[in-house]
């Protein structure tokens, strides 16, 4: 039974990945007279990327038929919500000053459209599938001081040029003429007028690199930037690996060697230190189905994410790929359920647990439960909105649907796995019947204060590269360079698991051997920090304002900072249960 389900996932996986690598079915060969693709997308302010609206719900010229392009489970993620497009743009054909429409605007649509202008908005389409932004309108604000006598236009002209090669499209610019504008400064009935030109030029790129361009526009000014952050984080990891390597050398080293050498004198001396607690140091934590669910979907995150580089750096994520990223993340994640189930229930029977199926339903919604209340709350948010990030009743049914005949499926089976290939706890010292109190200690060496020291180094290692991310999924900045991303991955895993083994350290030398949770909060406050970046960004780099947008930045980064948190814990607590094991090996005890 179990091998054609796991045939069935494989097969889902590649023909999955298929779908990812392909962006459109056609050709994109053309010939003279041809209709080419153009779609009208979405509008909304510049300044608040999640806040979009279906073009058409401006009062635009609309074609005698508003027809629909059928799109995809990632386009709907993505917000995308194409129609084709009031304008003709044949291949090969100029236009002169083409008139789409004449229209009165009516005194709501004027004050509709002088909203758009004043908050910034844009448009965005797509020809043959290159994506073409423009602004709607601008505010003359030159030599007036009361904001009241601002002048608002909408552009009523636009200017496509169009380059090609042969037969295919290769790039397309579009331009305003600030001559041709229609005045909605005022709530009174305005005359406009529609137009546009096209103008075809030929060029000698290839196709295979038109979108060479969008890549290009994902650098920062100065690439140097990043490798300063990958430099900057391997030098962190070597201070890491030296005070590591010091205490090692000096304090270690020197314990171990006494006791290897002198059994009769361990056996007199009275332990102090790490030493006193080789018989509480491997008994089992409280809350272990919680440890045990917290580390499967931990597991489960660092999979989605190695994943995810991997394929970025495979260059499947093409810019303006519309929506592969999103679809990607659906599928990765729901198979991907079944490394929780098998890490979850493995670790779970270790511990010699025995309500294995309460402790995997609690991994299936540790982070699931969590992430789907807040998509509900942000969705009602965009439905009251009409934005097009509210998610249609269809593609939530079908989201469900992968959750519950993928997901659940996947979820089980690993946990099958688990619990067949399942073996005893590892311990090189045995457990002591009564636990040994742990001294009162001092102010520093708590939870919370252990937890704030143990974030700054890994979030040190990826400060830098942080606000790239930010700006490419709250901006509008395209984010490429997927090698240098997953380097800077690597270097922050290095990075938590030192810091969680020397956290690990000074509180066994401290005589407290309740390391379990303390090693998976410490390695997981990274994420904390994460979040609190999250607001720093917000209000200091960026311009986005609103209800929705804040609701939406915030409510995501919450979830995408708790997913951190869940993957880094995962790597501190691994990386200081290896530790403790070859620490406590390499002394004699009965």
């Amino acid at each position: 039974m179990e091998k054609p389900v796991a045939i069935l996932i494989f097969t889902t996986v590649m023909m999955s990945l298929e779908c990812l690598v392909q962006s459109d079915a056609s050709t994109h060969r053309y010939k003279s007279g041809d209709d080419v693709p153009f779609y009208a997308n979405k509008v909304g302010p510049f300044f608040s990327p999640s806040e979009t609206y279906a073009y058409f719900d401006l009062p635009f010229c609309q074609p005698d038929n508003l027809e629909k392009k059928k799109e995809s489970l990632g386009e709907v993620l993505n917000g995308d919500r194409l129609t084709f497009a009031p304008y003709k743009l044949e291949f090969l054909v100029d236009i002169d000053a083409k008139v789409i429409c004449k229209k009165r605007l009516t005194k709501e649509e004027v004050a509709q459209f002088r909203t758009a202008v004043a908050l910034d908005y844009y448009v965005q389409m797509y020809y043959d599938d290159l994506p073409i932004w423009a602004f709607l309108g601008k505010v003359e604000k030159e030599g007036i001081d009361d904001p009241n006598e601002y002048k608002y236009h909408i552009y009523t002209f636009y200017q496509f040029e169009i380059h090609y090669n042969k037969d295919h499209v290769i790039e397309i610019l579009v331009r305003v003429d600030p001559s041709f504008t229609a005045d909605v400064t005022n709530d009174e009935e305005v005359d406009a007028e529609f137009l546009y030109t096209v103008v075809w030029k030929e060029t000698n790129t290839p196709f295979e690199k038109r979108m060479d361009k969008y890549m290009m526009s994902s650098l920062p000014h100065h690439l140097e930037i990043h490798w300063f952050s990958i430099l900057n984080s391997c030098v962190t990891i070597f201070i890491l690996m030296s005070c590591l390597g010091a205490i090692y050398l000096r304090v270690l080293r020197r314990d171990i060697y006494k006791l290897a050498q002198d059994e009769e004198f361990s056996d007199n001396q009275e332990e102090t230190g790490w030493k006193s607690l080789h018989g509480d140091v491997f008994r089992y934590p409280k809350c272990k189905y919680l440890l045990s669910s917290a580390l499967g979907c931990g597991t489960q995150m660092l999979a989605v994410m190695v994943v995810i580089l991997c394929l970025g750096v495979l260059g499947v994520f093409q810019p303006y790929d519309r929506g592969v990223l999103p679809t990607a993340l659906v599928i990765i994640y729901a198979i991907t359920s079944a490394v929780a189930g098998f890490s979850t229930v493995s670790f779970y029977h270790q511990l010699e647990g025995s309500n294995w199926l309460i402790t995997l339903s609690l991994t299936g919604g540790i982070f699931s439960c969590p992430l789907l209340l807040t998509f509900f709350f942000l969705n009602t948010v965009a439905i009251n909105y009409g934005s097009t990030a509210a998610l249609p009743l269809g593609t939530i049914v079908v989201i469900l649907l992968l959750w519950v005949l993928l997901a659940l499926p996947s979820l089980l089976l690993g946990a099958i796995f688990g619990k067949r290939r399942r073996s005893e706890f590892q311990a090189p010292c045995h457990t002591t019947k009564c636990p040994r109190e742990v001294p009162s200690q001092r102010w520093y060496r708590n939870v919370i204060t252990q937890m704030a020291l143990a974030g700054v180094l890994p979030f040190a290692v990826i400060y830098i590269e942080l606000y790239y991310i930010l700006a490419s999924v709250w901006g509008h900045r395209i984010y490429t360079i997927y090698s240098i991303l997953f380097a800077v991955f690597i270097l922050l895993l290095i990075t938590t698991a030192l810091v969680s083994i020397a956290m690990a350290y000074f509180q066994l030398t401290a005589e407290d051997h309740e390391w379990w949770w303390r090693s998976f909060l410490c390695g997981g406050s990274t994420g904390l920090y994460l979040f609190g970046y999250s607001f720093y960004y917000y209000f200091s780099r960026s311009d986005m304002n609103g209800f929705m947008q804040t609701s939406f930045f915030f409510g995501y980064m919450a979830c995408v900072s708790y997913g951190v948190f869940l993957m880094l814990g995962t790597v501190g607590f691994h990386a200081c249960l290896l530790f403790v094991r070859l620490l406590y090996s390499c002394i004699k005890c009965e």
